[in-house]
């Protein structure tokens, strides 16, 4: 077993496999029987500024085979940890498939993080391979990968593979080539290694608190279902297509049912990186798109386009929508808009529980809830703040056991045991009441995060960052009220005396951390005290009361 990863308890494991929810089949294992069964079928479709790529299901598996052979020639082996700061592209496909068939555990980054967040999960994982593309466009130029890729090797020389999508340089290699460049290892190499689905398959990666991020072990028995019972709630059928713009390695995209659900029932994924509008419809149209996965922000962007009109969107059946709470008028224009179409607002967490919306909820259920949990092992309780279940239709702390939650993060035990009940239920931060209908309502949350269009921001991160600016003896951020986005942050400020601090001065000070650009506060506001709850404790709520306040002042 990995050191570090903390197994669900004999007698829960028992209880979920007599229950039919684990099958103990590795990921691999999962994905054969798929690959053998849809075959000739078109399992992915990669809309990039390649043009479009195809790839069948039996396509699929010998791409992904011949990749894994390919790596585990370059020393890759079953645990070892992997960083992919993959787009959504193709290759992130084939590379998680091949890595599931190694048994290597990719660890879910983003291609919008960069130094500061790489080099933590690398020491976090103890990771042996990054996965990057060259470089990528961002506001004011391109990010080239390798640089920085080279500057965390030499900071954690457990990093000893480096993989660029593309052309490789001086200690790289090619990812494009390892998929092309048939294997010299025979298929019996892949089939001769042993991989335990009680082990982990992925580590997601928590919104965090503390400044440093968690990682989420998901086991390929965990994870196998959490995919399959996702799809079934969310009516994945073989002639379902998945038009997948959001980030690819984020538990929604990947797993709920995301790629893995699709896969899983032979249907088509189509990827694209972009969320401008109009490619979206010219997909949807082209493709028969059948299911969108969105999050509020990009669903405004959507139903607020002129050019809407323009396209035929009848094939859509089904809008997932998570990350963050739906306001009922976007759900109705979208209705409008998308007159075949069920808006399913979820409620999920990279950490496991899921709960979703059903067609046949009553209309407020469906205006007003984030859904029910999606398995009826799933245990939920709503609880205060010294353990004890509140009331039926009192807010609680949302805390939560089952057989996809996980029972710890990785590598942490302290910080576990704040985090979960002595009968092993993670207390989630999430603030919720529970609807009469059985559904739940999110009133808020505990945790210190702004969720921005649906990327959660530890505040306390970013604070300790500006913290180290010479101008700045003590800041607070905090969410402020944003239309399209949630939430944005906003950076208050007590200067020190006689110096001053403009924004465009603090996000190039930050930017000189190398944190990802989403991280960035939006406003600064200088104030000469900060007003402090009764504990003492500089009080957020009120600071975020202020700026909600001043806000609504100016749009006035």
């Amino acid at each position: 077993m990995l050191d570090g990863f903390v197994p669900f308890p004999p007698a829960f494991a028992a209880q979920y496999r007599a229950a039919g929810y684990w099958q103990d089949r590795s990921l691999a294992q999962e994905y054969a029987a798929v690959f053998q069964r849809f075959a000739p079928r078109t399992a992915l479709i990669d809309a990039g500024a390649q043009g479009e790529r195809r790839w069948t299901y039996a396509q699929l598996d010998a791409a992904s085979d011949n990749l894994a052979l390919n790596l585990l020639d370059l020393g890759l082996r079953p645990q070892d940890r992997v960083v992919p700061t993959l787009p959504n592209v193709a290759e992130f496909v084939i590379l998680y498939l091949a890595l599931q068939k190694i048994g290597a555990i990719p660890i879910a980054a983003l291609v919008t993080h960069r130094f500061a967040e790489i080099s933590q999960f690398t020491r976090l994982s103890q990771a042996r391979c990054a996965v990057y593309p060259a470089r990528v466009k961002e506001q004011g130029g391109e990010f080239r990968f390798g640089p920085m890729i080279e500057r965390v090797q030499a900071e954690h020389p457990c990093l000893s593979l480096r993989l660029v999508l593309g052309e490789a340089g001086p200690g790289e290699h090619s990812l494009t080539e390892l998929i092309e460049r048939p294997a010299t290892l025979a298929r019996s190499a892949l089939s001769d290694l042993t991989i335990d689905p009680a082990d982990p398959c992925i580590f997601q990666l928590s919104g965090g608190t503390t400044g440093i991020p968690k990682l989420i072990p998901r086991t390929g028995n965990d994870y196998a279902y959490n995919s399959k019972v996702a799809s079934e709630v969310a009516g994945v059928t073989q002639d379902s297509v998945l038009l997948l713009v959001l980030p690819i390695a984020h538990n929604l995209p990947l797993a709920c049912p995301g790629i893995q659900g699709f896969l899983f029932h032979g249907a088509t994924v189509v990827l694209h990186a972009s969320t401008r509008p109009e490619p979206m419809f010219q997909l949807i149209q082209r493709h028969g798109v059948t299911h969108l996965k969105v999050v509020p922000a990009l669903l405004i962007r959507l139903i607020n386009d002129p050019a809407i009109g323009d396209y035929d969107l009848s094939s859509v059946q089904q809008i997932q929508s998570g990350g963050q709470r739906m306001q009922p008028e976007v759900r109705i224009r979208t209705r409008q808009l998308f007159r075949n179409a069920f808006v399913q607002e979820n409620f999920g967490m990279s950490e496991g529980l899921l709960m979703f919306v059903r067609r046949g909820d009553p209309e407020e259920v469906l205006l007003e809830t984030c859904g029910r949990p999606v398995c009826p092992h799933d245990e939920v309780k709503l609880i205060d703040d010294d353990g004890a279940e509140v009331p039926d239709g009192e807010v609680g702390e949302l805390a939560c056991r089952g057989p996809y939650t996980l029972r710890g993060y990785f590598g942490v035990p302290e910080y576990n045991a704040r985090q979960f009940t002595p009968d092993g239920f993670y207390r989630s931060g999430d603030l919720m009441r529970k609807h009469p209908s059985g559904n739940y309502i999110v009133e808020g949350r505990k945790k210190d995060l702004i969720n921005r269009g649906g990327e959660k921001i530890s505040a306390e991160e970013v604070e300790n960052l500006i913290l180290m600016h010479p101008a700045v003896q003590n800041v607070a951020c905090v969410p402020m009220p944003d239309a399209a986005l949630g939430e944005r942050m906003c950076a208050y400020v007590i200067q020190r005396p006689g110096r001053a601090l403009t924004l465009p001065e603090l996000v190039t000070f930050l930017q000189g951390h190398e944190i990802a650009r989403f991280k960035l506060p939006e406003r600064l506001e200088v104030l000469p005290d900060f007003p402090v709850s009764t504990f003492g404790k500089v009080s957020k709520k009120a600071l975020g009361e202020r700026i909600a306040a001043q806000l609504a002042g100016e749009g006035g």
